[in-house]
C-alpha cells in the first residue's frame, strides 16, 4: 500500500507499517500502563491503601483502576468530537500527552505513608486522567486505521488496533515479571513498581513524533458537522446502542482473561507471582499473533461469523477451564487456561473492534466509536476485576468470575443479528 485512502490520510510519507504504528502506538501505552498497574495492584494497594485488610487493600487497589473507566464515556464524546472536527491526528497527539502525564503522575507519587490522604487521591486523579485519554484514543486511531483501508482490507488493519493491546500488555507483564523475579520484596516497594510507569513516560514522546508525521485532511476537507455529539445520540442512537451491547462481549473476557487472572492466580490460587505474571505475557503474545489472523480472516469471510462462534465457545468452556485450574493450580494449568482463553478472545475481538467504526458515517464516525466503546468498557470492563474480585469473596465460589464473563458474552451476542456486516462492501461516506 503506497498511500492511504483518501477519506481519512493523504497520500503521504508512512508506509503501511508506519501508519499502524501511528495509529496504535498509544493503544499499546495505554495496555503497557493498565497491565502494569493490575500486577502490581497488591503492591500500590500495600503503599496506598495500608490502613486496610488485605482484601480491602486488593479491592481498593482494583476499584482505584477501573475509576479511571468513569471518565472514558466523558473522553470518549470530548476528544472523539474534537478528532471529527479538527481531525485524527490532533485528537490523537493529544490523547498520547494525557496518557503520559498519567503514566508520571502514578510514577512519581509519595505513598500514603508519606503524604498519607492525599496519596490515594493523587493515584485516583492520575487515573482518571488515563481514563479521559483513553476515551478518545481508540475512537480516534481505530477510525484512522479503519478510514485507511479498503473493502479487502480494512478488516487487517483494524485488527492491529487489538494487536497493539497484545503489545502493551506483553512488555508490561514482561517488565513486572523481571521486576518481581530480580528485586527484593522491600525493593519492590519501595522503588521496583515505579520502573514501568515511568518507562510509560519515555515511550510517549516518541509516539507523538512519529504521530506529528501523519498527513491528513485539514479540519475543513475532513468533517462540516459542528455538534457530531448531538448527531450521534439524535440520528444514529440505535447503533451506538447496539455497538455499546457489542463491545460488552470483549471487554469483559479482555479484562478477565488478560488483566484479573495473574491478580485471580497470585491471591486467590496462591500460584507464585512470576508464574502468574508469565500467564500475562502469554495472553499479550498471543493477542498479538490472533488478532492480525482474525482480522484477515474476517475480510474474507465475516465480521459477524468471527465474532459469534467465539463467543459461543467462550460460553461454554470458560466456565470447565476455571474449574480445571481451580482444582490444580500450578504453571502448566494457568499457561493453557489463559492462552487458550486468549486465542478465543483475539479472535472475537479484532473483528468486533473493526465493526463498531463502520457502523457510522464519515462526518460522526470517531465520536460514535468513541461514545460506543468508551461506555461498554466503562461499564462493563473496567470494573470486571472489581466484579470479580467481589463475587470470589462474597460467594466464597473461586469459580464465579466465570459467571460474569458467561452473562455478559451471552448478552452482547444479541446485537449481532440487528447490525449491518459490511464486510466487503465500502464504508458509509
Amino acid at each position: 500500500m503506497n498511500s492511504v485512502s483518501m477519506s481519512g490520510v493523504q497520500k503521504g510519507k508512512l508506509s503501511r507499517t508506519q501508519l499502524i504504528v501511528a495509529a496504535t502506538i498509544g493503544n499499546a501505552l495505554e495496555f503497557f500502563d493498565f497491565t502494569v498497574y493490575s500486577f502490581f495492584a497488591l503492591t500500590i494497594g500495600k503503599l496506598f491503601f495500608p490502613t486496610m485488610s488485605s482484601y480491602g487493600q486488593l479491592l481498593a487497589s482494583v476499584a482505584t483502576f477501573g475509576v479511571g473507566f468513569v471518565m472514558r464515556p466523558l473522553g470518549g464524546i470530548v476528544i472523539g468530537a474534537y478528532a471529527d472536527r479538527a481531525g485524527r491526528k490532533a485528537a490523537m497527539t493529544l490523547t498520547i500527552f494525557m496518557m503520559a502525564v498519567g503514566c508520571m503522575l502514578i510514577g512519581l507519587a509519595p505513598t500514603y505513608a508519606q503524604i498519607g490522604v492525599a496519596a490515594p487521591v493523587l493515584i485516583v486523579f492520575a487515573r482518571l486522567l488515563q481514563g479521559f485519554s483513553a476515551g478518545g484514543e481508540v475512537g480516534a486511531s481505530t477510525t484512522l486505521l479503519i478510514e485507511a483501508g479498503t473493502p479487502t482490507n480494512r478488516g487487517l488493519l483494524g485488527s492491529f488496533q487489538f494487536a497493539s493491546q497484545g503489545i502493551g500488555v506483553s512488555l508490561g507483564a514482561l517488565m513486572a515479571g523481571l521486576l518481581t523475579t530480580f528485586l527484593t520484596t522491600d525493593a519492590l516497594l519501595a522503588w521496583g513498581w515505579r520502573v514501568p510507569f515511568l518507562m510509560g513516560v519515555v515511550i510517549a514522546p516518541i509516539g507523538m513524533w512519529i504521530r506529528r508525521r501523519l498527513e491528513e485532511q485539514t479540519p475543513e476537507q475532513a468533517s462540516q458537522e459542528r455538534m457530531p455529539v448531538l448527531t450521534v445520540l439524535r440520528d444514529h442512537w440505535r447503533r451506538a446502542g447496539l455497538g455499546i451491547l457489542l463491545t460488552i462481549g470483549s471487554t469483559v473476557t479482555a479484562y478477565v482473561v488478560t488483566f484479573y487472572m495473574p491478580t485471580y492466580a497470585i491471591h486467590e490460587l496462591k500460584v507464585p507471582a512470576p508464574t502468574a505474571l508469565l500467564a500475562g505475557l502469554v495472553s499479550g503474545v498471543v493477542t498479538f499473533v490472533v488478532a492480525p489472523l482474525s482480522g484477515l480472516l474476517c475480510d474474507r469471510l465475516s465480521r459477524r461469523t468471527l465474532i459469534l462462534w467465539p463467543r459461543v465457545a467462550v460460553v461454554l468452556l470458560i466456565y470447565p477451564a476455571f474449574l480445571w485450574l481451580a482444582s490444580g493450580p500450578d504453571a502448566a494449568r494457568l499457561l493453557i487456561t489463559v492462552g487458550g482463553l486468549s486465542v478465543l478472545l483475539g479472535l472475537q475481538a479484532a473483528p468486533s473492534i473493526t465493526m463498531l467504526p463502520e457502523m457510522f458515517p464519515r462526518a460522526v464516525r470517531a465520536t460514535g466509536m468513541a461514545i460506543v466503546y468508551s461506555i461498554g468498557v466503562a461499564i462493563f470492563g473496567g470494573f470486571a476485576q472489581t466484579i470479580a474480585t467481589w463475587l470470589v469473596k462474597t460467594t466464597g465460589n473461586l469459580l464465579s468470575p466465570a459467571w460474569y464473563v458467561m452473562a455478559c458474552v451471552a448478552l452482547s451476542c444479541l446485537a449481532l443479528p440487528f447490525i449491518r456486516d459490511l464486510t466487503g462492501k465500502p464504508l458509509e461516506d
